[in-house]
This record gives structure tokens, C-alpha cells and sequence, in this order.
């Protein structure tokens, strides 16, 4: 649930935070991927972020967003976007096999989902949002 003060850095890994189409979309590939992998399980680490928390991250070092407050689709309420990661034999994994499969299952899924692995000037692996959510903003 989006908090009613902004000011304070908040983030949230609900599924309720998400958009409906991203819930769906999310759900779809979370199925395929754990049949995939019996010993593996995906996992939401983000979706809403408000605009304090995003600014925290635009200023770490070394850099992990391009994005400052307000130009994230994590920003918007419901979010536009989600980031994962993955329990294998019950410790965590970011490898980056997992992320493309992950990816390559919400390829070709009937909402447009755009995945943060093929970001050109950084490349974000846990990261996917609706690919025209800025039109939706």
C-alpha cells in the first residue's frame, strides 16, 4: 500500500503495488520459471518505490539507476514495474541465466513487457516494466 507520507523513503515488494497487467504478467512467467527449476524460486524485490527512495538510489555509488525521482516506472502508483531475484537450495542467486529465462518467458507474453537486462547504458538484469509505461503515466 502506497504510504501517506512521501517524504520518508519507502519501498514496497506487494503484489497489490503492481499494476494489474504486471501482476498478470509477473504470475505467468513465476509459474513457468519454477517449473523450470524445482530447486529455484523467483521472487519480487521491488515494485513500488516512492520518489524519496528513488533519489537515495540515484545518488549511491557505485551507480545502480540512471533514474532520479519521478523518471522510474517504480515511481507510480500502481507501479509500473517490478525487480526479482531468486532463492536456489534456499540461498539467494543473482545469476544471470535465471534472469533471461525469466525474461525470454515474458518475451513473447500479450502484454509488452520491457526487461532491464538490454538496457544499453545500464544494464539492470532484476528489472522489468511495462514497455509503454510512460503513456500510462
Amino acid at each position: 500500500m502506497k504510504p501517506k507520507d512521501e517524504t520518508k523513503p519507502y519501498e514496497s515488494r506487494l503484489m497489490e503495488d503492481l499494476h494489474p497487467k504486471l501482476q498478470e504478467a509477473y504470475l505467468y512467467a513465476e509459474k513457468k520459471f519454477n517449473a523450470l527449476h524445482p530447486n529455484v524460486n523467483v521472487f519480487r524485490t521491488c515494485t513500488y518505490r516512492n520518489n524519496a527512495m528513488q533519489e537515495i538510489y540515484f545518488k549511491k555509488r557505485p551507480k545502480i539507476t540512471n533514474a532520479k525521482a519521478g523518471q522510474s516506472p517504480h515511481n507510480y502508483y500502481p507501479s509500473l514495474a517490478f525487480d526479482i531475484a531468486f532463492l536456489e537450495n534456499k540461498k539467494l542467486s543473482y545469476n544471470p541465466k535465471y534472469f533471461k529465462e525469466f525474461a525470454d518467458i515474458l518475451q513473447f507474453y500479450k502484454f509488452k513487457i520491457t526487461w532491464g537486462g538490454n538496457f544499453k547504458s545500464l544494464p539492470d538484469a532484476p528489472h522489468f516494466e511495462l514497455s509503454n509505461w510512460k503513456q500510462l503515466i
